[in-house]
């Protein structure tokens, strides 16, 4: 009986907390913020034990009201979507934490907005996670997305510059994504995932069908901010406050991306596998352009937010990469890298954060900096060893899967696009790690320590312990979560 209940524990926190926090606020600050950690925590403890659960068994699933699929509404948990359950409410803990002084440094008299709509998100990512019908699916990216805007638009005129472009970009994404699925929804009757995938073989591979598809395909990845749908990406990243773009950078693109292998691979692909349909030859050259494309535009900033910002561009083309394959060993070196990327890019955009906290945001400002504030230095080098792939931090796991992948493929030019790409993230993060490092700043006073409070050194520390340790665990992950969810999918014709 509790088992069938996580599901909804796992979203259900962090929406009550939502919807108290403007209430709490008006008397007690202190208790708005700790209900909005407390209901984070709660959803994460749901999450851990979800992952417990289908890794020793079967997928849980929870029915509205009693009413079983297709009719009633559930919430469905199996591997992938525990994986990224735990990854949304991890993070949103730590971002909690970091928050209190770095919202009241960035946002005096912001904090009751920030928090609300914070927790919002994250009830609503979670909600992505796990439904199991793709209206909800719909219903949860545009209360993410709302939220997103809100976050964004906090960070002044430029970012509420960057919230409007972000806004139209995202409701043409959204639009896209609605009318593919009315397509479906007219070819089958349903709206339930799993019935759906059942029913479309049925159908046939219509015009209709693919058309749903691609609009489908085209609404996410402009959620998802695939190469070259980005553009909204950049400024939204190097604009929002600093802890709404540690949360919004690890968790919003990751969640879409997990949405993509979830309509493709989960409910579509029965039907269209046996056309052997090109998207390979249509997906892994966007995919390649986006990873070269992001390393180039990342080398080419001073500010270290925007450099941050291109790089994830880059490190989305990985993770697009990897849907593009389409084989078992793609599908596992995409869900690992968003876990890795997820956990890694937030820790340095918390890094960004503590750093802009105390006056050091731009590249002139780099000069000794690992005397200044050495515990956030030291965790900003294991945060970039993880993207840049060097053992044995999650970063390393999920590009031998990826390079796995791509010899499955045979393709030895995307083979060359990856060790290219490895490059160019080394040669980017090591000038600034020498900065930091090797550095010597034009002024003759000797430089002090000015660390980051407590509060926001903490998760930047546990940010980069976790990118190594889930490294080192990643093989369990692999063997016990992972690939029995990836095996389930339906891969034999697509190359693995």
């Amino acid at each position: 009986m509790i088992e069938s209940n996580l599901p909804i524990a796992i979203v259900l926190p962090p929406w009550i907390a939502a919807l108290l926090v403007p209430l709490l606020a008006l008397h007690r600050p202190a208790r708005a913020r700790a209900i909005v950690l407390l209901a984070a925590v709660l959803s994460l403890v749901a999450a851990v034990m979800a992952l417990a659960s289908v890794a020793s068994g079967a997928p849980l699933v929870h029915e509205f009201g009693g009413w079983a699929a297709p009719i009633g509404i559930v919430f469905r948990v199996d591997g992938l979507s525990a994986v990224m359950a735990v990854l949304v409410a991890g993070m949103a803990t730590l971002v909690f934490v970091y928050a209190g002084a770095s919202v009241a440094a960035e946002l005096p008299g912001g904090e009751t907005g920030f928090l609300a709509a914070a927790s919002l998100l994250v009830a609503s990512l979670q909600g992505m996670s796990v439904t199991g019908d793709l209206f909800n699916l719909y219903v949860f990216i545009e209360i993410a997305s709302i939220t997103a805007y809100t976050l964004i638009g906090l960070g002044g005129p430029a970012g509420a510059v960057a919230s409007f472009r972000y806004l139209l970009i995202g409701s043409i994404g959204a639009t896209f994504y609605l009318f593919g699925l009315a397509f479906l929804l007219a070819l089958t009757g349903t709206l339930n995932m799993v019935d759906m995938a059942q029913r479309l073989p049925a159908v046939g591979a219509s015009p209709a069908m693919l058309v749903g598809l691609a609009l489908i395909v085209t609404g996410l990845g402009l959620k998802t901010a695939i190469f070259p749908m980005h553009g909204w990406l950049p400024d939204a990243y190097a604009t929002a406050p600093s802890a709404a773009t540690a949360l919004i950078a690890s968790l919003m693109t990751k969640v879409n991306a997990y949405a993509l292998v979830r309509v493709v691979y989960g409910v579509v692909w029965p039907t269209i596998a046996p056309l052997d349909l090109p998207l390979f030859p249509l997906l892994a050259p966007l995919a390649a352009a986006g990873i070269l494309a992001g390393s180039v535009m990342a080398l080419a900033q001073r500010d270290l937010r925007r450099l941050l910002a291109y790089s994830s561009v880059g490190n989305l083309g990985y993770i697009a990469l990897g849907l593009a394959l389409g084989n078992a060993n793609g599908l596992l070196g995409a869900m690992l890298h968003i876990v890795g990327h997820g956990v890694a890019k937030g820790c340095l955009f918390l890094i960004a954060g503590a750093m802009r906290l105390r006056g050091a945001g731009e590249e002139e400002a780099f000069d000794e900096l690992a005397r200044r504030m050495p515990v956030s230095s030291f965790a900003f080098l294991v945060a970039a060893l993880s993207l840049i792939g060097v053992p044995p931090t999650i970063g390393f796991f999920s590009k031998w899967y990826l390079l796995l992948g791509c010899l499955d493929r045979g393709s030895w030019l995307l083979v060359a696009v990856l060790l290219v790409s490895t490059w160019l993230n080394l040669w980017y993060f090591f000038r600034l790690i020498e900065r930091f490092y090797f550095g010597r700043s034009e002024s003759a006073e000797a430089p002090g320590r000015a660390e980051a409070p407590a509060s926001m050194l903490v998760p930047i520390a546990l940010t980069a312990t976790l990118a190594v340790a889930i490294g080192l665990g990643s093989y369990g992950l692999v063997r016990d979560v992972l690939r029995p969810a990836v095996d389930a999918l339906p891969l034999a014709r697509v190359g693995g």
